[in-house]
Parts: C-alpha cells; structure tokens; sequence
C-alpha cells in the first residue's frame, strides 16, 4: 500500500472517514497505521541505512514521490523514494491526494483526467513499472510504461 496517499474506504456507522491503506487524510503527526511506518522510518535512519526506495501498488494509476523530513510534520527520518504502479488490466482511477505526515512531493502522476474514473483499460491508462539495477555504477533506474510498453517517465536514483 502507498503510503502517503489518502485511499478512503467510505465511512464507518458514525460517519467518519476510514482509510484503506496508512495515510489517515489529517496531514498531522503520525496516528494509526502511520506510527508503524514512522518507527520503521526512525529505525532505518538510526541504522544508518541509505539508499531506501519503496515499491508500492494498489492505486489505479502511477506515481513517484519523494519524501522529505524538511517538509514532513513526523521527522525522524532521511529522504526516500516511492513508486506506485498497479494493478494491470483493471479500471482507472486517481489521482489520490497526499497526506503531509511524511512529507511527499509528487516528481510524476499519471492518471484519467479530472472527473473520469474507472475508465476501460482500453483508454490507455494501465501502467506497470520495471526496474533496473546497473552492476557496475550500482544505479537505480525506474521507468513507468504504459500498455503498449512505450516509456512515459523515469528516474535514476543514484548510491549515497
């Protein structure tokens, strides 16, 4: 699951929010689900692990956001990567807001145009991803494709 998008699961028998994924929509300290993420955010840190990127799914289009302490309002952490890409062949959605708590900043989105949803996989809005890791430079490459496997956006991510 992303885990800075607010992915709503309607509401509860007293008229609240629920949230399908870790994002909670208050943009605040970290509650809920978020405090898992925030220990295992801190405990990364604390070990001096570099070089984090996520891979997550579960949102109808594609994404890559970065991630900021400066920007976050739970800060214990270094900057990291994540890139959100799924399912195939499945009807399209989005794009999701982002919540504040760990400080996301979308580099890429793409999803149906405004006021469009569950479109067809024929529209051409289903996306995968591919990774590559280059031996040698040790380089992180990431590539977003559409159905037809043409190339919409990509990010190298270089060892700290």
């Amino acid at each position: 699951m992303p885990l800075g998008l607010n992915i709503g699961d309607g509401r509860d028998a007293a008229g609240k929010n629920k949230w399908e994924a870790i994002a909670n929509g208050d943009n605040g300290s970290a509650k809920g689900r978020e405090l898992e993420i925030a220990g295992l955010l801190r405990a990364i840190k604390q070990a001096g692990i570099k070089n984090v990127v996520w891979l997550t799914a579960d949102v109808h289009y594609c994404a890559a956001h970065q991630y900021e302490p400066a920007k976050a309002k739970f800060q214990d952490f270094d900057s990291f990567w994540e890139f959100v890409a799924g399912p195939l062949n499945a009807g399209s959605f989005g794009p999701n807001s982002l919540d504040a708590t760990f400080g996301p900043r979308v580099d890429f989105v793409k999803a149906p145009p405004a006021g469009q949803a569950n479109l067809s996989p024929y529209a051409g809005l289903q996306f995968f991803g591919e990774v590559n890791v280059d031996a040698a430079s040790r380089h992180f490459r990431v590539a977003f494709k559409d159905i037809d496997g043409n190339e919409i956006y990509s990010k190298t991510l270089y060892p700290l």
